[in-house]
């Protein structure tokens, strides 16, 4: 799984963040989500999914 953040679209919401953390943050000064881990390992393939699904800009992009 290899995803991709697209952070001129991504409007700050912090969805990604809370369904995955470990894979997701944002930045101090305005709110942008930063990814922390384009490759994550297999146990947090779901939450990823679901932060991609639950992305009300439709920001994350996960390629297979």
């Amino acid at each position: 799984m290899k995803i991709t953040l697209d952070q001129d679209k991504c409007v700050a919401s912090g969805q990604c963040v809370v369904a995955a953390a470990e894979v997701f943050d944002q930045r101090d000064e305005d709110g942008i989500a930063v990814l922390l881990d384009a490759e994550p390992p297999a146990d947090q393939a779901a939450d990823t999914r679901h932060a991609a699904s639950v992305c009300p800009a439709l920001a994350i992009h996960i390629e297979e």
